[in-house]
């Protein structure tokens, strides 16, 4: 009984002990580490990424990082709600152009052969048949020159630029918001072709006589300049006769 008692006396001892320690070990252990940070959120579009992962575009590669086109793309995708469609010829496609043709095109035919290759709004392969012939491109809107047509026959898009007939090939990348299309022949516009009309020539300006004379009111006709000088020499002769016979008179008398 008494060894009972000892032990029930000496329990709140021993818990008081407990709690101590362990409030003690606590204090002393190191802070608990953060959680981790979030993964990164997927990386923006990258359509130089896209062509490369896909193999054979290693020319349009090359363009669209010359004319930084590439970096138009992506910022586009990032900054716009309506997505974008290209595009896109393989290596065999610009081998097979005339040869230098590609070497010949100046910076800005480069970036304007490029953007001949984007429709500024996403389609899908399912809705080729919708577009509206000629299809706006982001080189432009001209008809005459600028003009790709886009029919669509079962699975198969065919393309007519004037210049070239190129056939949809297959889908490199689609998201919903970029679609990359594969086609055979490289879209050459008839901008690159067809004779720009010359500008007007400027009116020929007027001479400084003539502006003179518009300034000054219209000149009296020459003829009247001649009648009047004929009239003083007139008067002119009629004097000196006069004064001959003066002289004469005069000379007699005396």
């Amino acid at each position: 009984m008494v060894m009972m008692k000892r032990m029930f006396f000496a329990l709140p001892l021993v818990l008081v002990i407990c709690c101590y320690s362990t409030v003690t070990t606590l204090a002393q252990s190191p802070a608990a580490a953060p959680a981790e940070a979030l993964a990164p959120s997927t990386p923006p579009t990258d359509i130089i990424r896209i062509l490369q992962k896909a193999g054979g575009f290693t020319t349009l590669i090359h363009l669209l990082r010359t004319t930084q086109v590439s970096t138009q793309i992506n910022s586009q995708l990032i900054n716009s709600n309506g997505g974008l469609t290209f595009f896109a010829p393989n290596d065999n496609a610009f081998s097979s152009l005339k040869p230098g043709l590609l070497n010949s095109l100046n910076d800005q035919q480069k970036n304007e052969l490029i953007q001949f290759h984007l429709l500024p709004t996403f389609v899908s392969t399912t809705d080729f048949s919708t577009l509206s012939n000629p299809v706006r491109t982001q080189a432009g809107e001209n008809p005459d020159r600028l003009a790709l047509n886009v029919t669509s026959s079962g699975n198969q898009v065919n393309f007519t630029t004037g210049i070239v007939n190129a056939t949809l090939g297959g889908t490199v990348y689609t998201d919903h918001q970029l679609a990359v299309y594969q086609v055979d022949k490289v879209l050459l516009p008839r901008d690159f072709f067809v004779a720009k009309t010359p500008a007007p020539a400027p009116a020929p300006e007027k001479t400084k006589a003539s502006k003179k004379k518009s300034a000054e009111g219209p000149a009296v006709p020459a003829a009247d300049d001649d009648s009047a000088a004929v009239t003083v020499k007139q008067l002119n002769g009629m004097f000196v006769s006069f004064a001959v016979t003066i002289v004469a008179v005069a000379a007699f008398l005396l």
